[in-house]
This record gives structure tokens, C-alpha cells and sequence, in this order.
């Protein structure tokens, strides 16, 4: 039995229309809707990793967490359902990782190993037509340790050079720090001079005697006879004592010497 060609025709628009509304009524998926962010951005070993979702609409059905390049059963980390009592659900993948979810769609990740690197993708369920995807990569990387500092040799004339150097360095600093002693010491000896207008004695290295003597001008003036032989001159030596009456003192005493070899002056 032959089917007429205009039955054909219809049939066969009939079945593209069918298929294109089935097209439609698959839900799709769209990753360019929501953007994740990383803090931090270069995660280390030990640290918490949370992957922030951006752009999620305020009201969904659930949302789901893989890790790995594809997004099935064996890759889910968990699923959450905000109606839910207790909206986490763990999935296989999630093994002994501290991984915790929260409404806004993010991820907190505690404790972040080398081992937990991966691609991150999450889908959140709009409503039965309309799903919204989005994933980004994570690496974690040890924590950096500081290299040991290495000591490049140096030649002998190099070390000469250093050690010269400071040699100089350290023998200009004293000169330096003797010569300000100096200074300041001779200045302060100055000053004392200049306001006492007389030197000033130390006490008696004897150490029996606890006097302090002073340098004083005389009140009045001391004037050599006119008549004195000169020191040059030899002198005769002098006649032989002779014998003084008992009051010869006495006599000194009534009758002074009216020319003796000093005289005193009163200053005016």
C-alpha cells in the first residue's frame, strides 16, 4: 500500500515541528551566567578557599558542586536545597574534604590541600526549563620557604680590600671621638681661666696634708735696695764672727737698721 505523496509532506513537517518543540522544552544550560570568584586568588596549603558565586538569582531550586572536568555522580561534591532542614547533601567526591555550602550558592573550602586542585563547576536549578552553570580552575600550592641564602666566594683581594676598609673606618671614628675629647676639654679649661683670672691648684698629692693652697698677689709691693751688689760680682768672704754682747738682740730691738735689704712699700 502506497502512501499518497501529500500525506508524506505533512507527516514530515508534522515531525520537524514535533522536534523543535521537544528542543525547546529541554532545559538549557548556560555557562557565560555566573561568574566565580576565588579568595584568594593563589590559594596556599592549610588555607581556606572560598569560591564565590556571582550573578545566581534570589530564588531557586538547588544547586550542585563538582569537581572535575565533568559534571556527573562521580564527580559531585555535594548537593543544597535551601527548603531543606538540612539542605547539604555530600556526594562521592567529597571524601574527607571540610567543605561547606551556603545559600547564596558559594563554597568554603577549610583547609585547602595540594590535592584539591581542579577544575570547580556548580549548577544551579532555576526551574525545570532553565539551568545555570559555571566553573572555574583552582591550585593549591605549597607553602613558599625561604632558600637557603648561599655565599658566593670572594678573591683575596676583595677580602684585603673589605678588611682594610674597616680597619680605616674604625681608626678614623676613634681619632675622631679623641679629638672632640680634646677640644672640648681645652675650651672648658679656657673658660675656667677667663672667669677666675687665676689657675687653679688641685689639692696636695701629700696625702697627710688636706690643705689647699691659693696663689695670691701681694697688697703691697716688694722693692730691692738700690745699693745691692750685683750676683755676678764675687764677694769677698765674710770676716770671722765675733763675739756679741748678751744684749745685742735687745739692741736690734731699740736700734732697727734703717737700710735692711728689703723694704716694704704700700701699694697706692
Amino acid at each position: 500500500m502506497e502512501i499518497p505523496t501529500g500525506t508524506q509532506c505533512h507527516f514530515s513537517k508534522g515531525l520537524l515541528l514535533s522536534a523543535s518543540v521537544l528542543a525547546l522544552w529541554i532545559p538549557q544550560d548556560s555557562w557565560a551566567d555566573l561568574h566565580i570568584q576565588k579568595i584568594p586568588e593563589q590559594p596556599q596549603k592549610d588555607q581556606d578557599l572560598l569560591l564565590s558565586v556571582q550573578g545566581i538569582p534570589d530564588t531557586f531550586q538547588d544547586f550542585i558542586w563538582y569537581l572535575g572536568e565533568e559534571a556527573y555522580g562521580g564527580t559531585r561534591l555535594f548537593t543544597y536545597i535551601p527548603e531543606l532542614k538540612r539542605p547539604q547533601r555530600d556526594g562521592s567526591a567529597m571524601e574527607q574534604r571540610d567543605i561547606v555550602g551556603f545559600p547564596n550558592g558559594s563554597l568554603l573550602l577549610h583547609h585547602a590541600q595540594p590535592k584539591d586542585s581542579g577544575t570547580y563547576i556548580v549548577v544551579v536549578t532555576i526551574n525545570p526549563s532553565r539551568t545555570m552553570r559555571g566553573k572555574t580552575e583552582v591550585q593549591v600550592t605549597e607553602k613558599h620557604t625561604e632558600l637557603p641564602v648561599t655565599h658566593l666566594p670572594m678573591s683575596t683581594g676583595i677580602v684585603a680590600i673589605v678588611i682594610v676598609g674597616s680597619v680605616a673606618a674604625v681608626s678614623l671614628f676613634i681619632g675622631s671621638i679623641a679629638y672632640l675629647l680634646v677640644t672640648r676639654g681645652c675650651k672648658g679649661w679656657s673658660h675656667r681661666m677667663e672667669t677666675t683670672g687665676k689657675p687653679e691648684l688641685g689639692p696636695s698629692h701629700n696625702s697627710g696634708d688636706k690643705n689647699i693652697y691659693e696663689v695670691m698677689s701681694s697688697p703691697v709691693l716688694l722693692v730691692c735696695p738700690l745699693h745691692t751688689a750685683s750676683m755676678d760680682t764675687p764677694t769677698a768672704p765674710p770676716p770671722p764672727p765675733q763675739r756679741e754682747p748678751e744684749n745685742h738682740h735687745y739692741q736690734e730691738l731699740l736700734n732697727p737698721d734703717p737700710s735692711p735689704y728689703c723694704q716694704l712699700v704700700p701699694t697706692p
